[in-house]
């Protein structure tokens, strides 16, 4: 039997634009209330919560679901926890959780772009570099942030005995490999891992796991970035809408959800195999022009100038 998000109730972070935002919007066109967890919203998202307004008085519904937004810095566990207490104070139960919050490889966190220190003083790197314990941003909001919410959400699903779905934003990114963005290879490979790793969960306490894969997208976190847009292909690109259709299948086709990885690109979806997957076509790629010019200048750079730490 085919599952239903109708009158359902979504935790989502990241949802202030782009994939996210798009998919909370498609579940609320669905029946199913959302609570959205960014550090803002874009204005399409402001818009959205005008269109599906919270009234305390009215709890929500299928047929009057509601969004709500919690400004939320993924990297804090105590705002992820702080999140998580807020989705259960406003819905009767949490039945989907989305850490879909991530950045593709800032220069203010980048592995080419090590932490300011004495002999590396005109870093663009925010990341700390006498941090005790040491962080890189890119980690916090694209692995361990998706595995602390996925914590907190499994615990909320096993203390009440209800079923839940996980649904995390992985990216193609989590079987490719490169050297201009080896931070963001290795959060997505770790997502992708993690993902995998939860599939039992279906079949033993019916929490569903999956992850999508997008290929490039043509949201903010492409298009914002003058530097990307000079290479970036945005006719290869998916849009956002066909990106939350496909997160919408994970969540409603009963043969997914046991750490299922759906690839989602401009030529349509696949699951993608554990072992021994067929090579993606690099050619409908639509940044791959640009990663590969970042891999050219690094190279240059690393070749001529060594790193500096």
């Amino acid at each position: 039997m085919a599952l239903s998000v109708v009158g359902k109730h979504a935790l989502i972070t990241g949802g202030g634009s782009g994939i996210n935002l798009a998919f909370a919007k498609k579940l609320l066109s669905r029946g199913c209330s959302v609570l959205i967890g960014d550090l803002g919203l874009r204005p399409e998202a402001q818009e959205l919560l005008k269109q599906y307004p919270h009234e305390l008085s009215k709890l929500p519904s299928a047929s009057r679901p509601v969004a709500l937004f919690k400004k939320t810095d993924v990297r804090s566990w105590p705002q992820l926890s702080e999140l998580t207490r807020a989705a259960e104070a406003t819905f009767p139960q949490v039945d989907i959780v989305v850490p879909g919050a991530g950045i593709f490889d800032p220069k203010w966190s980048s592995f080419w772009n090590p932490p300011k220190s004495a002999t590396n003083p005109d870093s663009l790197s925010r990341d700390d570099a006498n941090g005790d314990p040491g962080h890189y941003a890119v980690l916090d909001v694209n692995l361990t942030h998706p595995i602390r919410l996925s914590q907190l959400a499994i615990a909320h699903w096993t203390s009440r005995r209800i079923p839940g779905s996980l649904l995390v934003v992985g990216s193609m990114a989590g079987y490719l490999y490169g050297i201009g963005t080896p931070l963001y290879y290795a959060s997505k490979h770790g997502v992708h891992g993690f993902v995998r790793s939860l599939g039992h969960l279906r079949d033993t306490v019916g929490i569903r796991t999956a992850a999508i894969a997008p290929g490039a997208v043509n949201t903010p976190l492409f298009t914002d970035d003058p530097e990307i847009m000079k290479l970036f292909k945005a006719e290869l690109a998916t849009s956002a809408e066909d990106i939350a259709d496909a997160m919408l299948e994970l969540l409603e086709n009963p043969q997914y959800g046991d750490g299922t990885i759906l690839e989602a690109t401009s030529k349509g979806t696949r699951v993608v195999p554990a072992f021994n997957a067929p090579i993606p076509n690099f050619e409908d790629i639509a940044a791959a022009e640009y990663l590969a010019e970042m891999e050219r200048q690094w190279k240059k750079k690393i070749t001529e100038e060594g790193l500096k730490v």
